[in-house]
């Protein structure tokens, strides 16, 4: 029997079907800005429980607002991305998701070292880095090229 997009295991094929790509590097761009504002909200709220916490143990617990953006960065992005859904809440706002090259679901694993290879390619590399998905038949970025992954359509 062929697969249909009613079957509950059925998995687009990434390398073959370019429609998954129309639009994707727009929407991934406008997913990044969103989920930016997301996690900014996020670390805001997370600050004002860190200055009562910094209240209770005399200025301590203010050295938490060192590793605030990185950690909570990495901890929604693994459990985001790699989730369910396959999919920051940004991207699942733009409909667009992340797959592994054949075609499987991210794993929490996978996705915190996505998240990390970005951050530090447009740390070291400057943001201009991320150019590179101008040149890239899928539109993928350095980080996708280096753990084999893609970003499509929800189909």
């Amino acid at each position: 029997m062929g697969e249909t997009a009613y079957d509950i295991d059925y998995q687009p094929d990434p390398l073959t079907n370019f429609r998954l790509y129309s639009g994707v590097r727009t929407k991934r761009l406008l997913a990044f800005l969103l989920d930016v504002v997301i996690l900014a909200i996020l670390t805001f709220m997370a600050g004002a429980i860190i200055f009562v916490l910094g209240i209770l143990t005399l200025g301590l617990g203010w050295l938490l607002y060192a590793i605030l953006w990185p950690v909570l960065a990495l901890v929604y992005c693994a459990f985001t991305l790699g989730g369910p859904n396959s999919a920051t809440l940004g991207m699942q706002a733009m409909g667009i998701e992340m797959r592994q090259v054949d075609g499987s679901r991210m794993t929490p694993a996978l996705a915190a070292v996505h998240s990390i290879l970005f951050y530090a390619s447009v740390s070291i590399l400057t943001p201009f880095i991320t150019l590179i998905c101008l040149f890239t038949d899928r539109k993928r970025l350095l980080q996708d090229l280096l753990l084999g992954t893609v970003v499509i359509n929800k189909t």
